[in-house]
């Protein structure tokens, strides 16, 4: 296709104006920005809203922190996790193009402006959840928004009842009220594909039948609402004139004897405060854990050392239900529900008083950057002089120790070897990671150990209480961590990088023979016999599958591969430090074991018994000579 000069020229001068309409409009919208930033508070994360400039938006990435583009065009705002607080000045908006505005997960409270929304006619979507606005959402908030197609105003503070101006978003898709205070009667929405979460509120009456076909959790936590998706309306039986008289007249009845009773008991009354001595006894041995959980919290603070994790105030954890999962020598830990359900753990220290709280605040921020599928993470952490709190998401499974060692109903298998290959595999790769990404920590995890492996719905195992030495006061670690009943410990007082390596050993015998490491139970690093030591008692007589725990269902299918397992823990057990194999190796032959023997397996095992026995541990005759 061939052009005229004249009218490449025209295209030229068109492209043109169109930059100098763009860069001219994106100049007038940072002025508003800046006007807009300027009602904020904490605004530390958008240090790089500075005037002049020229464009906002380079393509899809936006040159402003917390701005939306889309394709070179200024399209929204999005200041998500920041710890925002002040008051939010929608009214300065009006003149922006935006289709999006979120400022989930930051600190502002008070009510929201939602009388000025409506400037806002083209929005498509409000994000405002994990705040603590508060006060009636307007019935006319989103009068006029036609636009809208998702509202998400969950985990804050606001009362009143749903705005009716609701029904009248053509395109609404998404509607997230959980965890507020809103009561009343869910209007009768009628947009198809909208999808609801009312939950947690004090919601009351039958659900619309235009909602019937929501997930019923949806509704949950309403224990006034009814009917489809959750349980029939009862209907209402009409009471006879009588039974008011007759209930007017009991009123009266009980009324007198409670006056009376007061009059009694104010000549006679006790202590202010005193309790039956039975009340407080069966109260204290009901509440004494949790109780201790809310001592001493009340002035402090959470940080939160995640982006990725919805915020909340130390004071709304501390009110949420709680359940004390046990106690350890590091303390108590406990799940804890707040905000949406998501369950939480909260681990609470008193042996982490010797760090001050920079050096412990800039190791929590250091975990906190650690990222792998194989570790917990850690989401938030408080000081306080005496106590501290760590602060992780909780694992359905529960942990390998409990699977190894806890009661089992008589239907329910043990773990079979290829799921306990599968976490040995992940514990290795967990124990890798913190390897590469901690360098200068003599001891990466210092407590490995089953009950600190969790395991999640499809048995991936997760790590738990590692990289903590540096923080746990010395005396205590070397009273209770794992790493501290180590031979090297125990004979020269002294801990290695390969001592996490021995502990993996220790936990891959446990994991094979379904037997308790019981030196793990002993205060303090005397000499004790530890899981190794048996072990060698047993092999070095025969290889037999008598050192196998029974529940792994063995078969001669895998029972090549069990015993390379074996080796490898008995050789990351080796006694001499020298000679005991480092992570790498170790690693290097967990990843090569398969779940079933090939044909040429059982042609290589005497070979392969030759390398292991001149690797193999050596103490008091420790060898692989009958293997």
């Amino acid at each position: 296709m061939t052009y005229t000069l004249r009218t490449l020229f025209f295209m030229f001068f068109a492209l043109l104006l169109c930059a100098i309409t763009a860069s001219s409009d994106d100049e007038s919208y940072a002025r508003i920005l800046t006007k807009f930033k300027s009602s904020l508070s904490n605004t530390n994360m958008l240090n790089n809203w500075i005037e002049p400039v020229e464009n906002l938006c380079n393509g899809y990435k936006p040159i402003w922190t917390g701005l939306v583009c889309d394709n070179g065009t200024f399209t929204g705002i999005k200041l998500e996790n920041m710890g925002l607080e002040g008051t939010v000045d929608v009214d300065s908006l009006a003149d922006l193009p935006l289709l999006s505005l979120s400022l989930m997960n930051n600190n502002f409270s008070g009510t929201f402006p939602y009388n000025d929304l409506k400037k806002l006619g083209k929005l498509r979507s409000l994000y405002l959840a994990n705040n603590r606005f508060n006060g009636d959402i307007p019935d006319d908030a989103f009068s006029g928004m036609k636009s809208m197609r998702k509202v998400v105003l969950g985990f804050n503070e606001h009362t009143g009842k749903i705005p009716m101006s609701l029904l009248g978003l053509p395109r609404l898709v998404n509607l997230q009220l959980q965890n507020n205070h809103i009561e009343g009667r869910i209007p009768d929405f009628w947009q198809q594909n909208l999808i609801v979460n009312f939950t947690h509120n004090k919601l009351e009456g039958p659900i619309p039948s235009t909602l019937s076909s929501q997930d019923a959790s949806s509704f949950s936590g309403n224990i006034n609402l009814c009917g489809k998706p959750l349980e029939p309306c009862k209907p209402k039986k009409s009471i006879p004139k009588i039974a008011f008289i007759i209930a007017a007249v009991v009123g009266v009845a009980l009324a007198v004897i409670i006056i009376a009773f007061l009059i009694c008991w104010r000549r006679e009354r006790p202590l202010k405060y005193e309790k039956s001595i039975d009340n407080h006894h069966a109260e204290e041995a009901t509440h004494k854990d949790t109780e201790n959980y809310e001592n001493n919290f009340e002035q402090g603070k959470l940080y939160f050392v995640r982006n990725d994790r919805e915020r909340f105030e130390l004071e709304n954890l501390l009110r949420a239900p709680a359940e004390v999962l046990g106690s350890g020598g590091f303390g108590s830990s406990y799940k804890a529900e707040l905000f949406s359900g998501q369950p939480l753990v909260v681990r609470r220290f008193q042996q982490m008083n010797n760090v001050g709280k920079e050096e412990f605040s800039e190791h929590m921020r250091r975990l906190g950057r650690l990222s792998h599928p194989n570790l917990l993470p850690l989401m938030a952490f408080y000081y306080g002089k005496e106590e501290k709190l760590l602060i992780t998401d909780f694992v359905e499974y529960g942990s390998l120790a409990s699977h190894l060692h806890g009661k089992r109903s008589p239907n329910q298998p043990g773990l079979d070897w290829a799921t306990r290959l599968k976490i040995i595999k992940g514990v290795a790769r967990g124990l890798a990671y913190l390897y590469k990404e901690l360098p200068s920590l003599g001891l990466p995890h210092g407590h490995l150990k089953s009950s600190n492996v969790l395991l999640d719905s499809t048995f991936e195992p997760v790590l738990s209480d590692y990289a903590l030495t540096p923080v746990i006061n010395k005396e205590h670690a070397q009273r209770f961590m794992v790493a501290y009943k180590s031979p090297e410990s125990t004979q020269s007082d002294l801990v290695t990088r390969k001592t996490d390596v021995w502990s993996l050993g220790i936990l891959i015998l446990e994991l094979l023979t379904g037997r308790f490491p019981a030196n793990y139970l002993k205060q303090g690093r005397g000499p004790n016999a530890d899981l190794a030591t048996w072990v060698n008692s047993v092999v070095r007589e025969e290889w037999t599958g008598e050192v196998f725990d029974k529940d792994m269902n063995l078969g001669r299918h895998g029972e090549g591969q069990m015993l390379r397992l074996l080796k490898i823990g008995m050789c990351c057990c080796e006694w001499n430090v020298d000679r005991r194999w480092d992570l790498k190796e170790a690693i290097e032959k967990i990843e090569e074991l398969k779940e079933r023997d090939s044909d040429d397996d059982y042609s290589s095992y005497a070979s392969e018994g030759e390398m292991y026995s001149s690797r193999a541990p050596t103490n008091d005759g420790f060898s692989f000579s009958n293997a």
